[in-house]
C-alpha cells in the first residue's frame, strides 16, 4: 500500500508539471481553434480600474491609457477609488480629459464591489479591466479588442511580462511565469484559459455577471462565467502589460496565499464546470488549477513515505536522496536571494527554481488553511512598496 501510494503521488506531480503540458502542446499541433482576430473591428472600449492608495502609481497609469493607440472617441477610464486614505483622488482630480470619469467610493468595501459599480457605469460594449501598477504598451487596446471580431470570444487576457531585477526571487517568479504562459497559450489554442491575468484583460459587458462580494478573484470569476455561457476565454500574448518582478519572496508568497485561497472559493462557485459531458473546460481545469492545489499534500506524503520505504531497495534510497538534493538546492535558493558576489549569483541560480517551487507550493497549504478558516480578507494591501 505505500508503495503504492508513494508511486501514485509521484505520478500525479510529474503529470501536473510535465505530462500535462506535454499532452497540451500534442493536442495543439493537430488540432487548434484559431481566432477570427480583425484589426478593422474597432469597438468602443471602456476601460475599468479599481485603486486604493495608489498615488505613487496612478498619475503614470492614466498617462500611459490617454495615451493609447486608439480613436480617443472611443476610450472612457473609469477609475473607482476604494476608500483611498492618500493623495489618490487628488491627483486624479487634476486630470481634465473628458475620457477620465472618477468615482470616489469614501467606504472601503473591496475590489469586487467597486468593479461591479464601474461596470453599471460603463458606457460602452467592451470593458478592460487593468491595476494601476502595471504600464501598457501602446497597442494594448488595439490587440485586445480585434479578438472580439470572433463572435465565439467572450474574454480576452493579455500578456503580463515580469521585467527581472536580479533577485533570486524575480528569476524564479520569471521561470514559472514563462511556464505558466505556455500552458496558457496551449489551453486557448484550444479552447480557454483557466483564467485570464487580472492586470490586463477585456470583456463583452453584455456578458459581466456581478462578481460576489466576498470572493478575492474577479480573475477567475469572470471568464468562467462566461465560458459557462458558451463563450471562448483566450488568451492573446500580443497585447502587453509590463510590471517589476518581486523584490523577494515575502511578496510573492502574500500574492500567492490570496490566489490560491480564491482558487478554493471559485471550484466551490463553478462545481458544474469540473463536469466533463458540460464543461469544454473540464480536464484543463483538473489538471491545471485543481490538481496544483493538491501537489504540497502530495510532496509531504511522498516526501513521509519515501523514508519509510528508504531501506527496502535501492530505487526509494536514490529518490530519497534525490528529495534531499532538491530541498537543499531550495535551502539555498533561500539563502542566497540578496547575495551579489560571484559565487553568490551562481548558487542564487541553481537554487532559485527549487526554492520558489517550494514558496509557491507552500503558499498553496497556507491558501487552503485561510480558505477553510475563513481568514482571506476581501480588501487587498500592496504586494510591493511602491
Amino acid at each position: 500500500m505505500l508503495e503504492f501510494l508513494f508511486w501514485f503521488s509521484l505520478f500525479l506531480i510529474i503529470y501536473c508539471y510535465f505530462l500535462y503540458p506535454l499532452v497540451l502542446w500534442m493536442i495543439g499541433r493537430v488540432w487548434r481553434r484559431p481566432v477570427a482576430k480583425n484589426y478593422a473591428f474597432i469597438p468602443s472600449v471602456s476601460v475599468v480600474m479599481s485603486v486604493w492608495n495608489e498615488e505613487k502609481v496612478i498619475k503614470d497609469k492614466l498617462l500611459n491609457l490617454l495615451a493609447m493607440d486608439y480613436p480617443v472617441d472611443k476610450v472612457e477610464i473609469l477609475v473607482g477609488s476604494d476608500g483611498s486614505t492618500d493623495s489618490t483622488p487628488e491627483l486624479v482630480y487634476q486630470f481634465k480629459d473628458e475620457r477620465v470619469r472618477f468615482f470616489d467610493y469614501q467606504e472601503r468595501r473591496g475590489k469586487m464591489s467597486v468593479l461591479n459599480d464601474l461596470v453599471k457605469e460603463a458606457r460602452y460594449d467592451i470593458v478592460l479591466f487593468c491595476d494601476a501598477r502595471q504600464r501598457f504598451a501602446p497597442d494594448v487596446i488595439k490587440e485586445l479588442t480585434a479578438n472580439f471580431a470572433d463572435p465565439k470570444v467572450g474574454c480576452v487576457s493579455g500578456e503580463l511580462v515580469i521585467e527581472d531585477n536580479g533577485t533570486g526571487a524575480s528569476q524564479g517568479v520569471g521561470m514559472y511565469w514563462t511556464y505558466e504562459k505556455f500552458i496558457r497559450r496551449e489551453e486557448s489554442g484550444i479552447h480557454s484559459i483557466m483564467g485570464a491575468t487580472g492586470a490586463i484583460y477585456a470583456i463583452r459587458r453584455e456578458l459581466f455577471k456581478n462578481v460576489p462580494t466576498h470572493i478575492v478573484l474577479d480573475d477567475m470569476f469572470i471568464p468562467f462565467s462566461i465560458i459557462q455561457l458558451g463563450y471562448r476565454a483566450i488568451f492573446d500574448p500580443s497585447a502587453k502589460a509590463f510590471d517589476k518582478a518581486v523584490q523577494n519572496s515575502d511578496e510573492e508568497f502574500r500574492r500567492k496565499v490570496r490566489t490560491l485561497a480564491g482558487n478554493f472559493q471559485i471550484f466551490l462557485l463553478f462545481p458544474g464546470i469540473f463536469n466533463p459531458l458540460k464543461s469544454p473546460i473540464a480536464w484543463q481545469l483538473f489538471s491545471h488549477k485543481f490538481l496544483r492545489l493538491k501537489i504540497p499534500f502530495l510532496m509531504v506524503l511522498l516526501f513521509i513515505i519515501n523514508f519509510l520505504l528508504f531501506t527496502n531497495n535501492l530505487i526509494y534510497s536514490v529518490m530519497a536522496c534525490l528529495q534531499v538534493v532538491f530541498y537543499g538546492c531550495a535551502m539555498l535558493g533561500m539563502m542566497t536571494q540578496k547575495n551579489s558576489g560571484m559565487i553568490g549569483k551562481i548558487l542564487k541560480k541553481i537554487g532559485a527554481v527549487p526554492y520558489m517551487f517550494c514558496v509557491l507550493n507552500f503558499s498553496a497549504l497556507v491558501g487552503f488553511w485561510r480558505f477553510a478558516t475563513s481568514q482571506q480578507k476581501v480588501t487587498w494591501e500592496k504586494a510591493v512598496d511602491k
